[in-house]
């Protein structure tokens, strides 16, 4: 699978990573290709993954997935190009600057706004509540980390859930994209626990059936 990724900070360069080393071609879309800081992590992709711009970063790609900074989200959808058809992978928070809280909420979430902006795009909420170091290893005592997934196209749900279970996590279907406006708050519960009420970054979020 061909899979452009928007951004090659945490989240993005260490899901870029480890999709490559199962097999898939990686393109990190950046506003400078030629980057030497991306030496690194090109490096440590296995020679699957290159860097280009964002707008032929898309083009070439099944999948996209967007992994910037709340601030930078519209900026990166613009600069995308044509995403009509195209499955897009949201992966932001709407947090504050300062990681108080969500800048939106309640009556829409950064899942929905990006599906605006994306006019076409089939978008996924996925790869949000748990944090980027545990992305390519989700697996805690035995046992693996839930990643939640919400959207409105079925089909896209169901590839985006199998390069989730491709990394170890057990993917559970969330509902509708409109779920975003509840999955976005669990990532901001982790993001508390884990740095402001002395859980440490070493949980995740686990459903549990009976």
């Amino acid at each position: 699978m061909k899979i452009a990724i928007i951004g090659a900070g945490n989240v993005g360069g260490t899901l870029g990573k480890a999709w490559a080393a199962r097999g898939h071609d990686v393109v990190f879309g950046v506003r400078d290709p030629h980057d030497r800081k991306l030496d690194e992590l090109l490096k440590d992709s296995g020679g699957r993954a290159q860097a280009a711009s964002v707008r032929n970063a898309v083009a070439a790609a099944d999948i996209v997935v967007l992994a910037v900074p709340w601030g930078s989200a519209q900026d990166a959808i613009r600069g995308a190009g044509d995403l009509r058809g195209k499955v897009v992978v949201d992966a932001t928070n709407p947090l504050k600057p300062d990681l108080s809280g969500l800048a939106l909420g309640h009556t829409t979430s950064a899942g929905e706004e990006i599906a605006r902006w994306a006019a076409g795009a089939k978008v996924v909420k996925a790869f949000n509540t748990i944090g980027a170091q545990h992305m390519a290893n989700p697996r805690f005592d035995g046992q693996s980390a839930s990643m939640f997934i919400c959207g409105d196209d079925a089909a896209a749900k169901k590839t985006v859930a199998s390069l989730a279970a491709a990394l170890g996590f057990e993917p559970v279907d969330a509902g509708p994209l409109t779920q975003a406006r509840l999955l976005e708050p669990l990532a901001l519960l982790w993001i508390s626990m884990a740095y402001a009420y002395g859980q440490g970054t070493d949980i995740a979020f686990r459903l549990l059936r009976r």
